[in-house]
């Protein structure tokens, strides 16, 4: 449907009026939005009387906040053993040198010890028959996350109870 000088009309006066592109190709008929926006910009109709905007909604008043006697939170005691890591010493080699990068081989504990800048700086070089550290070494550096200690740490019956309010 092509635009006539009525429908320019119709057009220009809906426009002015502040409705929507929307609405106006709803009431020209046969048109669409964008039709109607690329005929009011090749018009120059971008200026308008009242702009379109949807009406502000009324600001909702906060309850003022009652502070009373409240239920006491549930905070599981840490049941979890504290890991206690002696101060270990690099090994000393036959040479009487410890561990070092050109040193280690893979059955050698890899924790570095110390500040890598400094001259002082070593690795542990105790035995690590799994994984890359000692014994002390691995319980330092694999600790479990916070989310596993919190739930490790909760009783079963409130875990249970909190998945059952999940449900």
């Amino acid at each position: 449907m092509g635009w006539t000088e009525e429908r320019v009309a119709l057009l220009r006066k809906l426009w002015a009026e502040g409705l929507s592109a929307s609405q106006i190709a709803k009431q020209l008929g046969g048109v669409t939005r964008n039709a109607v926006i690329g005929k009011v910009h090749r018009l120059g109709l971008a200026g308008r009387a009242t702009p379109s905007r949807p009406a502000k909604r009324p600001v909702r008043q906060s309850r003022p906040r009652v502070i009373g006697p409240s239920v006491p939170r549930l905070r599981p005691a840490n049941t979890l053993p504290s890991v206690v890591i002696p101060d270990l010493e690099p090994l000393k080699l036959e040479d009487g040198k410890a561990a070092s990068v050109l040193t280690l081989n893979e059955s050698m504990c890899k924790f570095p010890i110390g500040d890598p800048t400094e001259s002082t700086f070593a690795f542990c070089g105790r035995s690590s028959h799994s994984g890359p550290y000692c014994a002390d070494h691995a319980r330092l550096a694999y600790q479990p996350s916070q989310a596993k200690k919190r739930r490790t740490s909760e009783p079963d019956e409130l875990r249970r109870m909190m998945r059952l309010a999940a449900m």
